[in-house]
């Protein structure tokens, strides 16, 4: 049985609400941001890729110097709080800068722009993401209780999805004779739910901590204290391993589904049905997934996940052939498989922080731990649009300037196919190996919490 630690609904609303800024951060430049550059600003799809990977290597660098500041920040006020709060005022003002590059300042001049707000939202994003991802640890020490919390989490980061991933691009078309306007209110609508999101999650955030913790003196301590939990922790490293590379094979489709809504099936507008798709089976399942994982463990219910998805993205390769509108089946596939892959391996995080703290004499090192995760969810993401670009620049790929029109050689719109189901589904088969490796299990949790 669980401990009697169970939280409010209250909570568990709050704490969720948090998934509807970090949701939309990570989906709407992951969706349109290199295809912004390439297709609006005219800038070449490595100089694009290069530029949301520039970004997202300073938010992998900053995530675990962050982790130990907000464990400082814990000890010294009792609280994450501060931390959070600054990344939900800052996130929205960079986000919409990201957006605003001034009209006919030239390709390399807009790229230095982006680069540059870019890389200030990414850390705005890390300053609340990184305690945002230890606070579960601390909210319960019920084993079933932080699959609960993490359901409703996924739930909202579901719903943030479809608004941000459906609703942007809605937003940008309403202005086709004045792309770069549409682009920036786009970012205006997004940054205002973005703030109202992060902060209400701020909130949940307890006033004391539930245990002791022994801050770090310096950066040096901070990079140590994450190479540390690495090599300490093998659960940690198998989770951390499979989650980075399925954080890369969503990534890449998430980057891709643009190009595949204009090139392969030759609508822009096509991405809100695929974003549709994917995220109805999601918000359906994730309630189910909770129950897959109290049945037949956590664990199990994560393989079961990610070997539906893996069979999803196999289907999906057949695209290269015959491109057409049934590809939404196959993506319905996947975002059923999508709500387990997040809400199962985030439950099981705080397991792996709870038996970790049981292994070292009750040190809390969440922070640590969750500067950790997020620098290794970044990087799977991130070489997302890396890959993509790579892709496009290796097959021909031709980039523009708004209001042009161009053919793309038949050699890109197969890449865009391949990089949208065949390189995913590589990736996911060798996540389930890392996954294998991961033999934490209910009854080595179950009474290591105090």
């Amino acid at each position: 049985m669980d401990s009697a630690s169970n939280l409010t609904r209250g909570q568990v609303a709050r704490y969720a609400m948090g998934s509807l800024g970090t949701g939309g951060f990570a989906t709407l430049p992951g969706l349109v941001l290199v295809y912004y550059l390439t297709d609006s600003l005219g800038v070449t799809a490595l100089a694009a890729g290069a530029i949301v990977t520039a970004a997202k290597v300073w938010d992998v660098l900053i995530d675990p110097v962050i982790g130990g500041l907000s464990d400082n920040g814990l000890a010294r006020t009792g609280s994450r709080r501060g931390l959070m709060r600054i990344g939900a005022i800052g996130l929205p003002i960079a986000f919409v800068l990201t957006f605003a590059v001034p009209a006919g300042i030239g390709p390399a001049a807009s790229a230095i722009w982006v680069l540059i707000a870019f890389i200030a939202a990414a850390t705005c994003f890390s300053l609340f993401q990184v305690p945002y991802i230890a606070l579960p640890a601390e909210l319960t020490d019920g084993y079933r209780e932080r699959t609960r919390l993490l359901t409703w989490r996924v739930v909202m980061l579901t719903v943030a999805i479809l608004l941000f991933g459906a609703g942007g691009p809605e937003i940008r078309g309403m202005f086709p004779d004045d792309p770069l306007l549409g682009y920036l209110v786009m970012a205006l609508v997004a940054a205002v739910v973005l703030g109202i999101g992060l902060y209400i999650a701020s909130t949940v955030a307890p006033q004391r901590p539930l245990l002791p913790v022994h801050p770090g003196a310096s950066i040096g301590t901070h990079y140590r204290d994450g190479i540390a939990v690495l090599r300490q922790s093998q659960p940690f490293r198998a989770l951390l391993a499979t989650f980075m590379l399925q954080g890369l094979a969503t990534g890449l489709m998430l980057a891709a589904a643009q190009f595949v809504a204009r090139w392969v099936l030759n609508d822009e507008d096509a991405v809100t049905p695929l974003f549709a798709s994917l995220i109805a089976p999601a918000l359906l399942m994730a309630p189910v997934w909770k129950k897959i994982a109290d049945r037949v463990g956590k664990e199990r219910g994560f393989r079961l996940a990610s070997m539906i998805f893996l069979v999803a993205t196999l289907v999906l390769t057949a695209m290269v052939w015959m491109p057409g509108w049934w590809i939404l089946l196959p993506v319905a596939l996947a975002g059923a498989a999508y709500a387990g892959m997040q809400t199962l391996p985030m439950a099981m995080l705080p397991d792996v922080i709870a038996h970790d703290r049981s292994e070292t004499g009750g040190a809390n090192r969440s922070g640590i731990f969750g500067g950790v995760w997020t620098a290794g969810e970044t990087t799977g993401m991130a070489l997302g649009a890396t890959v993509l670009s790579i892709v496009l620049a290796a097959t021909g790929y031709i980039e523009t300037t708004a209001n042009v029109e161009v053919v793309q050689p038949h050699a890109a719109v197969t890449g865009i196919a391949v990089a949208f189901s065949l390189l995913p589904a590589a990736l996911m088969l060798i996540s389930l190996a890392t996954l294998a490796r991961y033999r934490l299990r209910e009854h080595d949790i179950i009474g290591t919490s105090v």
